[in-house]
């Protein structure tokens, strides 16, 4: 993506603003897939205690980018629902 480059002090303090909320968003992002994929990778070796906790800080990071509007609340119910799924079929095999 191209960025003209500002004229203005204030779009000038705008665009550094921009940028650094870029960098946390992707953070945010990031950590929540990855402890997805660390909950489903769990669910495929087998590993309920595991699977288990990492079920619980993927929801966990799940809710907080809805909270920071990373995610829309539909979205995040079925991220957790299949994931839950998942977890619980580890549970009765």
């Amino acid at each position: 993506r191209t960025l003209e480059m500002p004229n203005t002090p204030s779009a000038k303090a705008e665009l550094k603003k921009g940028l650094k909320r870029r960098e946390r968003n992707r953070g945010h992002r990031s950590a929540m897939r990855t402890w997805i994929k660390k909950t489903l990778t769990a669910v495929e070796e087998n590993d309920l205690d595991s699977a288990e906790k990492h079920f619980r800080l993927a929801t966990k990071l799940i809710d907080k980018n809805v909270k920071w509007n990373q995610l829309h609340q539909n979205t995040a119910a079925r991220k957790k629902a299949s994931l839950a799924r998942a977890v619980n079929a580890l549970k009765t095999a």
